[in-house]
């Protein structure tokens, strides 16, 4: 069985407080975008885990692999054999972009269907949410309004299909634990699900991430980037999530 895990940016983020369990609470919108995916083929085999990953060095152990984590978070629950996975990474690695949280979620739904489950969206949604904060949002893969950690979605009618959404990553990563060093959380002034219903044309004034804030001092290319998408005529730019992928929204 294979599949394709697409991509998701994030159009504003805003941190607007710190949690006592040591999360953040944010607002975003996370929105899919295809344009680039990954390749992820899953077969059941006897018994076992075997797993390939190709395109990217191998960044972590296989038990700390999103797909392989998955499949242990099943079968703590059912009586499930083994599979093989084959995973092309073509989502580039601590971009902002979701691209480990997609391949989680695509590959519980494999799972799902492979070992016939009869599991709900919204109990995969659940179970995805366990393999992290933003992991859930594929499952059903459409635009949402986030939350709490960014696990807490609501659908919004958000369509951009007739723009086109251009992504540009630099030759270096950023991780969550270094883009949260430098946030000062607080309250905006206007909630953003009231703000991304606004024009696009607004959105420039009005949608902010709030991590480049911090990040753009410390990485001067990421505001060079959005400042080549503007003049280039794009109508929003920004960095997705904690970077470092930026993008941008053009018309068509």
């Amino acid at each position: 069985m294979i599949t394709y895990p697409n991509f998701k940016i994030n159009i504003g983020l805003n941190i607007v407080a710190k949690r006592a369990d040591g999360f953040h609470e944010l607002q975003t919108v996370f929105y899919p975008v295809d344009t680039l995916k990954d390749v992820l083929e899953i077969n059941r085999i006897e018994k076992g885990v075997r797993l390939l990953v190709q395109n990217v060095e191998n960044l972590c152990a296989d038990e700390d692999n999103l797909c392989v984590k998955a499949f242990r978070l099943l079968q703590r629950q059912f009586d499930i054999d083994g599979v093989e996975i084959k995973l092309t990474k073509n989502i580039p690695f601590g971009a902002g972009l979701g691209g480990g949280s997609a391949d989680a979620a695509f590959a519980l739904k494999m799972y799902n269907e492979l070992f016939q489950l009869q599991l709900s969206s919204m109990e995969l949604r659940d179970l995805a949410a366990q393999l992290g904060s933003d992991t859930a949002f594929f499952v059903e893969n459409s635009p949402v309004y986030a939350t709490g950690r960014g696990e807490i979605m609501t659908p919004i009618n958000l369509d951009l299909s007739d723009y086109k959404i251009e992504i540009i990553k630099p030759d270096f990563s950023i991780s969550t634990k270094e883009a949260y060093a430098g946030v000062h959380p607080q309250q905006p002034e206007i909630n953003l699900n009231e703000l991304i219903h606004k024009p696009i044309s607004e959105w420039k004034h009005c949608i902010h991430n709030d991590f480049e804030d911090t990040l753009f001092v410390k990485y001067p290319q990421l505001q060079e980037l959005k400042d080549d998408f503007y003049a280039r005529g794009a109508v929003y730019a920004s960095m997705s999530g904690s970077g470092s992928a930026v993008y941008g929204i053009f018309q068509r």
